[in-house]
């Protein structure tokens, strides 16, 4: 194990992508020593001059200490990095992007080497990491030990959150969140398709649009998860289904009139509509979660 001299607590780090890149100068700019290991050796030489210690292989960077974090491109790249590590006794932190599933059946593949495991979900990009007030942070789950004997470590890069016992919550938090994201980026590739052809700038649009994206998010978002609790889906509804649905062919003539494709849309709508042949009229569009877990 290697030895701490500076006063802060020792780790490994696997992958020098974007990411890694900046994990590592986060903790090592904090006082951690750092050891690190990339397939693509080179990656590794800038944090070199800065004073990482550079492994030759990834078991032997494991063998370093025992907080080991993992930041590669998938799974199986995390699986193959691991293969020939001794992964007894060592904390397993796993920040790479993956679903539930993978992060379960990882944790179940470190506890049977002797290894306690967290799995992570990283909701920052590389620029927001290692900045005090930036609001990038990590989901992490599983172990609740190996988190709080690290929380401070790990709260280096970005802020921490703990999400449960379950190895796979992490990056069901990180998916649901990015999922949420991907919608709001169609609304707004949607939005701007809309005025392209106009003598409407672009830039004048964007703050309109900024401000009424975040004003309904957080009524909605609040609403959603109340009604989803209750069961009530009426209580608390300002616009109704039956009004929605009605309003959605302005949606699509409006795109027709400006030779706007309906793609990003028809999908939520035809929902919409199905829930209110269903006889919900009086709800909000809460319901269409229940069409999509069904």
């Amino acid at each position: 194990m290697r030895q701490d001299t500076t006063g802060g607590t020792p780790l490994t780090l696997l992958g020098l992508g974007a990411m890694g890149t900046a994990l590592a100068r986060a903790w090592l700019a904090a006082g951690h020593p750092l050891t690190v290991w990339n397939r693509t050796a080179a990656r590794a030489e800038p944090l070199a001059a800065e004073g990482v210690t550079v492994a030759a292989t990834a078991a032997e960077a494991v063998a370093a200490n025992g907080l080991v974090v993992v930041c590669l491109l998938d799974d199986a790249s995390v699986r193959q990095a691991l293969a020939g590590a001794d992964l007894a006794g060592r904390d397993l932190v796993n920040l790479t992007t993956g679903t539930p599933g993978q992060a379960r059946d990882l944790a179940d593949w470190a506890h049977e080497r002797g290894a306690r495991f967290n799995g992570g979900g990283v909701m920052a990009v590389p620029r927001m990491i290692g900045v005090p007030g930036s609001g990038g942070y990590v989901f992490y789950s599983g172990s609740r030990e190996l988190f709080e004997a690290h929380r401070d470590v790990l709260a280096v890069p970005a802020g921490a959150r703990y999400v449960g016992t379950d190895p796979g919550f992490a990056a069901l938090h990180d998916v649901a969140l990015l999922s949420a994201m991907t919608g709001m980026f169609a609304g707004i590739a949607h939005a701007f398709a809309l005025i392209r052809r106009e003598t409407i700038a672009p830039g004048d649009l964007a703050p309109l649009l900024a401000d009424w994206l975040g004003a309904m998010a957080a009524s909605s978002v609040h609403l959603t998860a109340a009604q989803l609790a209750s069961g009530d889906y009426v209580t608390g509804t300002g616009s109704n289904l039956a009004m929605m649905v009605a309003a959605n062919d302005t949606l699509r003539r409006t795109a027709q009139e400006q030779g706007v494709g309906a793609e990003l849309l028809q999908p939520y709508l035809t929902l919409m509509a199905r829930r209110l042949a269903d006889g919900h009229g009086a709800e909000s569009g809460t319901g269409v979660v229940d069409l999509l877990t069904g």
